[in-house]
């Protein structure tokens, strides 16, 4: 997993819940990476999965809970560093559609070792849209949080349902509508 992922986790948890947090989730976990992170190494996906369940269990808040909220955040952060990917889509719904095909694209070139979660379009029309979403990760929640805020950041309304489509959750589907605000 790329390290801007860790980076990113730890800031929004430094934020929220402060620096001696950050502390005690590293300390309580086994890191083979000591906790340290620079945003364009590779890291293991069990050290997150440590630390969110360190989170979950300090701050009695569902892991699925703290991923929705970070997903928020990570679209917040990933427009600050690369707007240019965002700004070139007129509409939220023709930015999800294009996941796979554009930024996925685009995030290999600067990440060429990224593994990322896959989406296929299953159904698009002007205000619908149906994602399949596969991933080993089963991080799911963290993309319902970056397809929230790719809403927020169109000032547009929307009603996403989520499916899981197996117990673990590594492939859900997303049906989508979304209506701009008057």
């Amino acid at each position: 997993m790329k390290g801007i992922i860790f980076t990113e986790f730890l800031d929004l948890v430094e934020t929220k819940f402060g620096i001696e947090m950050v502390d005690k989730i590293i300390s309580q976990s086994e890191l083979e990476s000591g906790g340290v992170y620079t945003s364009v190494g590779t890291y293991d996906f069990g050290e997150m999965l440590q630390l969110v369940t360190h989170l979950s269990n300090n701050t009695d808040i569902a892991p699925d809970d703290l991923l929705l909220v970070y997903g928020e955040h990570l679209f917040s952060a990933l427009r600050k560093s690369y707007p240019e990917l965002i700004e070139s889509y007129k509409n939220p719904l023709d930015l999800l559609a294009s996941i796979e095909n554009h930024i996925h694209i685009e995030v290999r070139k600067i990440y060429p070792d990224a593994e990322l979660p896959t989406f296929e379009v299953l159904e698009r029309t002007e205000d619908k849209l149906v994602l399949l979403y596969k991933s080993s990760r089963a991080l799911y929640s963290l993309g319902l949080g970056l397809m929230q805020e790719t809403f927020a950041h169109f000032n547009t309304t929307y009603n996403i349902e989520m499916q899981k489509l197996n117990e673990e959750g590594t492939e859900v589907r997303y049906s989508i509508l979304s209506h701009a605000v008057q």
